[in-house]
C-alpha cells in the first residue's frame, strides 16, 4: 500500500524537481544536484533559543503536551554539544520508571534546531507512555516511533514559516519541509520497493548478483526521478552503501510514520482533536 500511495504522489516529487531546476537556474538537473539547497538561512539559533521556539511550536497539542515538554527541557536531561571522545549523531534513551536522556551534537543553524524538536518529540513519547502503560506495553515499536518526532518538526515547520521575516526566509522554511518530505517519505519508499523486488526476486527462485540489484536499483531510480531528473547509469550502484538493506524490513517504516505525523499535524493546526 506505502508503494502504490508513494508512486500516485510522484507528481507531486516531479513538480517540486522542476522548481528545484528553475530556482538554481538549470538546464539539466542531476541527482548530484539535489543535494545543495536552494535557499539560505542567515540565522543563528542557540540551545535557549531551539527550546523556546520548539515549546512554542507544539501548543497546538494542548495546554498538558506543552507545560510538559516545557518541565522536561528545563531539567538537566540533554547533552547538547559536540566534543572530543563524543559519539557523533542524535539519540534518545529512554528506560521505564527514569525520565529519558538525550545525546545530541548541536550547532547553531536550522538543522540543529530541528533535532532538538525531533528528538524531544521522542523523549515525550516515551515520557507519556510510561505515564499511561505499565512497564510490558509502554515500549513502542519502530513503525509508531518515528510519528512524535517527526509531528514535532513539522509543527516547529509551521511555526518558522509563519515568523518568517522576509520572502527568502520563507522560501528557505519551505524548502526545508519539502525536502523533508522527499527524503523521508520518497527516498525511503524507494528504498523499500528496491528492497521488495530483491526479496521476491529470491522467493521465485531468481538469480541474484550485483548486476541484477544494480538494474532493479537503476529502474527503480529512474521511475521516481526522471524525466524531470536525469539519472546516470553509474547511479545503479548507490544500493550497495544503503546500510539499511542489511537490516530486513526496516527503512519503509520511516514513511507511514511521516505519513500520520502529517495527518495528525494538519488535524491540530486546523483545531481538530
Amino acid at each position: 500500500t506505502l508503494i502504490e500511495q508513494a508512486n500516485a504522489g510522484l507528481p507531486a516529487l516531479q513538480r517540486y524537481f522542476q522548481l528545484r531546476k528553475r530556482m538554481m537556474k538549470l538546464d539539466e538537473l542531476h541527482y548530484f544536484d539535489l543535494y545543495p539547497s536552494i535557499a539560505s538561512l542567515d540565522r543563528r539559533f542557540t540551545v535557549p533559543e531551539m527550546r523556546a521556539l520548539t515549546v512554542e511550536a507544539v501548543a497546538p497539542l494542548g495546554a498538558a503536551y506543552q507545560k510538559t515538554l516545557a518541565d522536561a527541557t528545563a531539567g538537566r536531561w540533554l547533552d547538547p554539544y559536540p566534543r572530543k571522545g563524543k559519539v557523533s549523531g542524535a539519540y534518545t534513551n529512554s528506560t521505564y520508571g527514569v525520565h529519558p536522556y538525550l545525546l545530541l551534537n548541536l550547532y547553531d543553524d536550522y538543522n540543529s534546531l530541528t533535532t532538538y524538536a525531533h528528538e524531544w518529540g521522542h523523549a515525550m513519547h516515551s515520557v507519556l507512555a510510561s505515564a499511561a502503560q505499565p512497564l510490558p506495553n509502554a515500549e513502542y515499536t519502530i513503525f509508531t516511533a518515528e510519528i512524535a518526532s517527526t509531528n514535532n518538526e513539522q509543527l516547529l515547520n509551521h511555526l518558522m514559516v509563519s515568523k518568517a521575516r522576509t520572502p527568502a526566509e520563507k522560501v528557505f522554511y519551505l524548502d526545508q519541509l519539502a525536502e523533508f518530505f522527499k527524503g523521508t517519505f520518497y527516498r525511503q519508499t524507494q528504498f523499500a520497493e528496491f528492497e521488495l523486488a530483491i526479496h521476491e526476486a529470491a522467493e521465485k527462485g531468481d538469480g541474484l548478483s550485483g548486476d541484477r540489484f544494480s538494474e532493479i536499483y537503476l529502474g527503480i531510480l529512474k521511475a521516481y526521478y526522471e524525466p524531470a531528473v536525469k539519472i546516470d547509469d553509474y547511479l545503479a550502484i548507490e544500493w550497495a552503501y544503503i546500510p539499511h538493506f542489511f537490516r530486513n524490513f526496516y527503512v519503509y517504516q520511516y514513511a507511514p510514520c511521516v505519513a500520520a505525523s502529517a495527518f495528525f499535524s494538519d488535524r491540530t493546526l486546523a483545531g481538530g482533536p
